[in-house]
């Protein structure tokens, strides 16, 4: 009865407006379940495809009926009558389907709707939680709460693109998450005071036109302190640089630092910011080819701060293991529609744990309601979730989801704190 009777995909609206997909998959039990795929701003050139139709009369050519069809008319056929419990073997016969390196066939979105539909109805099948079905875990993830946007995710000077907190410091993931709520509001009331705007952006977090980088970072510390924080102790600050977006010509243009720096130049103010605040993680200092100074910057910090690739990895086995053997970072972003299948995702996972890298879950910019990657986190281990700010429905969906299961967890529950990050390989 756990056999797939029905597969269905439409076009729905992620949380900037813009289409995506949506599939349903049904079982001839009678039970059933939807995931949502989402979708970056700020993406990796080895990302995999995401299908969009390029037809300027729907939605600016951002629509998603070639992908929602691919689903219906190509993959659904080919995958009813398998049991769903069977998610390697379903996720590869959708590699078949699509038989491309980069999903550029059938689309990354197309195949990911059915793969993570799939998992979470055959966790309905065996009546398990999802967090459950996907692994044994019982770890709560630490939040890293991107609360002041710059970069690609806004329309300011700042060139880094975002400034997070991180209440390692918290003894739950219910104290984590208020310990963060206080913090963005303790924020949103200095910002108002310096009268600059509070609307927040796509993320959930606070967008103001501020001088530079140092000025954000400042801005996070005093904000931790206003809330009744000792950062460094109770909660730390962590960046997304997301250099790729910055780096022209061998060089990385800093437009609000009004400087223009070489490779070491960059590395070397790292260095700086890091020995006069409290960073705990760096994701993307670097351009996603630049390979050897990746390994530079992780030899000069990362006994003390993680080194995260996001771009330079996009989830991808295959470059996380070149990463590994160069010694590139020392942490992985865990996006599954940057490779397009749970299975690859969990393989990618399971890789960089082996090898004693961080692992963080992340969301992406345009979001859903879909709270799947919060299971994720918890069911692999993983230690770590990038979700959004405080705001925004589609973020704090996440964080609601975490709760409920830290609740079903009840003793069993346990919140990693600063040993999400002294685990990681140096």
């Amino acid at each position: 009865m756990t056999e797939i009777q029905r597969i269905e995909a439409r076009e729905v609206l992620d949380s900037r407006g813009t289409p995506t997909v949506e599939a349903v998959v049904v079982c001839k039990n009678g039970l059933h379940a939807w995931a949502v795929v989402p979708s970056g701003a700020s993406t990796g050139s080895r990302e995999a495809i995401e299908l969009r139709d390029g037809d300027s009369n729907r939605y600016f050519g951002k629509g998603v009926l070639q992908a929602v069809s691919h689903v219906n008319q190509i993959i659904a056929p080919a995958l009813v009558g398998w049991d769903s419990l069977n998610q390697q073997g379903i996720d590869d016969r959708l590699l078949a389907l699509d038989g491309t390196d980069n999903k550029s066939k059938l689309g990354a979105n197309a195949l990911l709707s059915v793969s993570l539909a799939v998992a979470k109805v055959a966790a309905l099948c065996q009546q398990k939680p999802l967090y459950r079905h996907l692994g044994p875990g019982t770890t709560l993830p630490v939040p890293l709460m991107n609360v002041l946007n710059g970069g690609a995710h806004a329309d300011n000077s700042i060139d880094f693109q975002e400034f997070m907190i991180v209440p390692n410091g918290a003894s739950s993931f219910a104290d984590a998450l208020r310990m963060g709520a206080e913090v963005f509001h303790s924020l949103k009331t200095l910002l108002t005071q310096e009268n600059f705007i509070t609307a927040v952006g796509d993320e959930g977090g606070f967008a103001p036109n501020l001088k530079n980088n140092r000025t954000g970072i400042d801005f996070l510390m005093k904000a931790i302190d206003k809330a009744g924080y000792e950062p460094g102790k109770d909660i730390s600050i962590a960046l997304d640089v997301a250099a790729s977006e910055f780096f022209k010509n061998d060089r990385y243009h800093l437009k609000g630092e009004e400087r223009t720096l070489s490779a070491p130049e960059l590395i070397d103010y790292y260095v700086e910011i890091c020995s006069s605040y409290p960073i705990c993680s760096i994701e993307d200092p670097l351009d996603e080819s630049d390979w050897e100074h990746w390994g530079t910057l992780t030899q000069r910090l990362g006994q003390d701060v993680q080194i995260v690739g996001d771009d330079l990895f996009v989830t991808n086995p295959a470059y996380l293991r070149r990463g590994v053997q160069e010694k590139s970072a020392n942490a992985i972003l865990i996006k599954p529609n940057q490779i397009g299948t749970l299975s690859e995702t969990l393989t990618t996972i399971n890789m960089a744990q082996q090898h004693a890298f961080g692992c963080i879950i992340s969301h992406r910019s345009g979001e859903s309601e879909d709270t799947f990657i919060a299971d994720l986190a918890v069911g692999t281990t993983s230690g770590q979730i990038k979700t959004g700010s405080l705001s925004r429905g589609e973020r704090t969906a996440k964080y609601n989801q975490l709760l409920r299961i830290e609740s079903a967890l009840g003793s069993s529950a346990h919140y990693l704190g600063n040993a999400a990050f002294s685990r990681v390989a140096v």
